[in-house]
């Protein structure tokens, strides 16, 4: 991936999500928590997060990941940052490595003016060890 690292968020599962059929498309969903790490911030992933994917008739699938990063800001300051996290794909599942568009809002008035500025890119990798999300900075 091109661009600087800002987080890394180790994903993981250990309970049932939800699935639906219907004339529409395919709705899941599923609960997920977590660890993060990163220059900036460190802590964890609420055990609330959900990514929600959604499978339309075209067979295009919207994966829209929502959850709050509680932890400490580089100046050890302890803050939150909500992150919603898309991504589209024209196939079936997604590959091993996958690019998502993060939004980030945060209370940390250290990352605030940083990380509201919508200038990131996501990648997502299954792993040995599981489902890592990485952000990055887009270089110009």
């Amino acid at each position: 991936m091109n661009g600087k690292p800002i987080l890394e968020v180790k994903i993981e599962f250990d309970k049932p999500g939800f699935k639906m059929k219907t004339e529409q498309g395919d709705v899941t969903m599923i609960p997920f928590y977590g660890k993060v790490y990163g220059e900036l911030f460190n802590g964890i992933v609420e055990p609330w997060g959900v990514d929600t994917q959604i499978l339309n008739r075209a067979g295009v699938r919207h994966m829209s990941a929502r959850y709050l990063l509680t932890g400490t800001d580089k100046d050890g300051q302890e803050s939150h940052i909500y992150v919603e996290n898309n991504a589209w794909f024209t196939d079936d599942k997604p590959s091993r490595t996958f690019k998502s568009v993060p939004t980030f809002y945060t209370d940390s008035k250290l990352l605030a003016p940083y990380l509201h500025r919508n200038q990131f890119v996501g990648e997502g990798s299954m792993e040995a060890d599981g489902l890592w999300i990485r952000f990055y900075e887009i270089e110009h």
